[in-house]
């Protein structure tokens, strides 16, 4: 809130807008309980961790984390599924879907090859749920010459950079909000997604900027002059 106000053009320190969001009753959303959806009971091989807990990133389309959540509605669940690249915490590819199945795995993976174009050698890492061990997924992974990670049997800790970004889609948005139907959840999600988080959400690790300005200051600092 600080940084957002000063952006405006309005000096103001921490502690006087602490005490003014006090008194005027406000106050930052809380995250709560995770819960996962992986299923690991399943025949497919399962790859290496190969990210290893290092979430750090030198440049975009260097690392890139993918993981599947889920969202209420009064029509049913609505399952979730996105690739955020690590370096700037980016969501580069997202679907959503009344099914939780691989097709919704690979629909937001396409989506990031399509937007992204990586070179080869990106890692990419996932948990050990089936969507992301199915033949198919896979393959599309070796198609496009990406290397393959995927979390340590039941450590939620390997693919924290994920699981962060849900529980603060969650907090922002899927708490607070009661959604009729699945098509009204998946138009929430991408004015969330697509029109604040990507452009417009701060991050502290990112020096209080959004994602796509991170990626916009780092290619001007890298651009030749």
């Amino acid at each position: 809130m600080t940084h957002e106000l000063r952006e405006q053009g309005l000096m103001a320190g921490r502690r006087r807008v602490a005490r003014l969001m006090r008194e005027n009753g406000l106050r930052a959303r809380q995250p709560r309980r995770f819960r996962r959806t992986t299923d690991s009971q399943h025949a497919f091989p399962v790859a290496p961790n190969r990210l290893d807990q290092d979430f750090a990133a030198a440049a975009p389309n260097e690392k890139w984390g993918t993981d599947l959540s889920y969202i209420w509605t009064r029509e049913g669940w609505l399952y979730l599924a996105v690739v955020i690249d690590l370096y700037a915490r980016r969501v580069v590819g997202w679907a959503a879907g009344d099914r939780l199945h691989k097709e919704l795995a690979l629909t937001a993976l396409r989506r990031a090859l399509v937007m992204r174009r990586p070179a080869a050698g990106l890692l990419h890492h996932s948990d050990r749920g089936s969507q992301y061990c199915s033949n198919e997924y896979q393959a599309e992974l070796r198609r496009h010459g990406i290397v393959i990670s995927m979390s340590g049997k039941g450590n939620c800790y390997d693919n924290a950079m994920v699981e962060t970004f849900f529980k603060t889609i969650k907090s922002e948005l899927v708490w607070r909000t009661v959604f009729q139907t699945r098509a009204e959840a998946t138009k929430a999600l991408a004015r969330y997604i697509d029109g604040f988080y990507n452009p417009c959400r701060r991050h502290s690790a990112l020096g209080f900027v959004s994602p796509a300005q991170f990626e916009k200051r780092s290619a001007n600092q890298t651009a030749p002059h």
